[in-house]
């Protein structure tokens, strides 16, 4: 296409010095004339022609378009001879390729045939083999037959039977293998889910003694409380039931008691006594009566306390408050507060592993020791637990996790891990003091014994049960009725009770008389 343009230009530039005749002339010749008109014109205006600017401007650019026209055909021409060297370099390649895979699959093919020849081979000695089986498997069978005395069938029962027998016995073993297996299984998840419980609900102090410390800023505060006579120390002993060690410990006083609310109350009214610095016996009454009405609100704060911890809410007032007791109350040594905190944990823990009612459990383990602090009754602190609670309305299932948590049967997986939360808080390492509740209740069976008696007040058990002090109602126990009250009370405690060593009785007797000037 571009060879056409160029020479199409050049024809163009060629008819452009024929302008002028075709102009000039006006007659139209005939055909031979206008061939020699033509031939004449030509001869005549081409040295005119050849001189024209234009003409010769022309002239040079076809030579110079013919000059690139024939370059760019010889690039175009090597272009080709290069793209098919490249061609044909490829299609040498290829057909290499080609003869080196029909090489590669006539090899292929050639091992095919070989193989399923010898497999061909090898089945036609299979299947002789098999008809040598076969026959000798029927002479066996006719012999086994002839020498048993039994037909085909019979001998296939007998067979069967035995068969049975030897599956029943593998089956059993089996059985057995797998239920090892899962009791192990089991046994150590069971473990694992005790220890994280355990780890996850354990407190740091669970266990509190009997004596607790008062700080003094100053050794002569002790004289003080001592006071003329030891009239102080006698009268807040008295209205606290605490015993007061004052030399034990320097700059201490110890305040002494196995009930712990007393020892409380003892401890809370000797630190404002301590602090307000009037120290005698009409100050002494009041505090110790201000600190037991305040005592109340001590407790309430501690139950609500617990149920905020726990996660416990929507709990009547009443039940607060008596949770709130668990803070004075001890088992084995261990405080209930603590303890009941410590099983609520455990019980969610696990309720959650094993994916049981974990509302159910948390109620359960909050409440489960609740009768423990219900004193106004007899009976053992489960049905007390039961009694109590029915009369709030707690549901059902919680009551019967509380009645059965100490069974030995249960009738949820909630009741189960209830008591299995209990025990795990009052049975691990540290928890509890096995002594402590034996040593409770000789001291509470001590003070029974003397309020038992006619004309008794008050009695406190002090100095760890060798000393029991009775205070007695002036107008029905006169002077001389002391002495033999605390016989009869002495008397009483050798023949009921068991107890190391001695126990003294101390039976006071004191008479109050006030009059208001007006």
């Amino acid at each position: 296409m571009e060879l056409i343009e160029i020479a199409f230009v050049g024809v163009i530039v060629l008819l452009g010095g024929l302008g002028a005749y075709v102009i000039v002339s006006r007659k139209k010749p005939t055909s031979k004339e206008k061939s020699n008109s033509v031939s004449n014109s030509l001869n005549e205006l081409n040295p005119a022609v050849e001189k024209d600017s234009q003409v010769i401007e022309a002239k040079a650019k076809a030579r110079e378009i013919i000059v690139e026209a024939k370059s760019l055909a010889l690039n175009i021409q090597s272009k080709a001879q290069e793209q098919a060297r490249q061609i044909k370099e490829e299609a040498i390649e290829s057909e290499r390729k080609a003869n080196i895979l029909k090489a590669q699959v006539d090899a292929r093919a050639k091992e095919l045939e070989s193989k399923a020849k010898s497999l061909a081979s090898i089945k036609e000695v299979l299947e002789k083999k098999q008809d040598e089986i076969e026959n000798f498997h029927r002479k066996k069978q006719e012999e086994l037959e002839k020498i048993s005395m039994l037909s085909k069938e019979e001998a296939k029962e007998l067979l069967l039977k035995s068969l049975d027998k030897d599956l029943a016995e593998e089956k059993g073993k089996r059985i057995k293998e797998k239920e090892e297996e899962i009791r192990k299984e089991s046994h150590e998840m069971a473990k694992q889910i005790l220890m994280e419980a355990l780890e996850f609900g354990s407190t740091d102090i669970v266990i509190e003694h009997s004596t607790s410390k008062v700080k003094l800023p100053d050794e002569e505060l002790k004289g003080r409380i001592i006071g003329k006579e030891g009239r102080n120390i006698r009268t807040f002993e008295e209205l606290t039931g605490v015993d007061l060690d004052l030399d034990s410990s320097p700059g201490d006083i110890i305040v002494s008691c196995f009930d712990s609310v007393r020892r409380a109350v003892a401890t809370a009214a000797l630190e404002r006594l301590v602090a307000d610095g009037r120290i005698q016996p009409a100050r002494i009454e009041e505090i110790v009566e201000q600190t037991q009405k305040e005592m109340d609100n001590i407790m309430y704060k501690a139950g609500d306390s617990l149920c905020h911890k726990i996660g416990l809410y929507n709990v009547s007032k009443e039940l607060i408050q008596t949770l709130g007791r668990f803070k004075y109350r001890f088992s084995y040594g261990q405080n209930m507060l603590e303890h009941t905190m410590e099983t609520a944990r455990i019980g969610v823990y696990i309720a959650e592993e094993l994916g049981a009612d974990v509302d159910t459990v948390k109620m359960a383990c909050v409440f489960h020791d609740i009768g423990k602090v219900l004193t106004d009754k007899d009976g053992s602190h489960v049905e007390l637990g039961v009694e109590y609670l029915n009369k709030f309305k707690v549901p059902s299932e919680v009551v019967k996790c509380i009645a059965e948590h100490h069974d030995d049967k249960f009738s949820s997986i909630e009741s189960a891990i209830v008591a299995l939360a209990d025990h795990v808080s009052g049975a691990r390492p540290g928890s509890r003091g096995e002594d402590y509740e034996s040593y409770i209740k000789r001291l509470k069976d001590l003070e029974d014994a003397a309020l038992s008696q006619d004309g008794v007040e008050k009695a406190y058990a002090v100095s760890a049960g060798r000393e029991l002090r009775v205070f007695v109602k002036p107008e029905k126990v006169d002077d001389y009725s002391t002495a033999l009250l605390a016989k009869e009370i002495a008397r009483k405690i050798e023949l009921e009770q068991n107890y190391p060593g001695v126990v003294k009785v101390i039976v006071i007797r004191e008479t109050r008389v006030s009059e208001t000037a007006k």
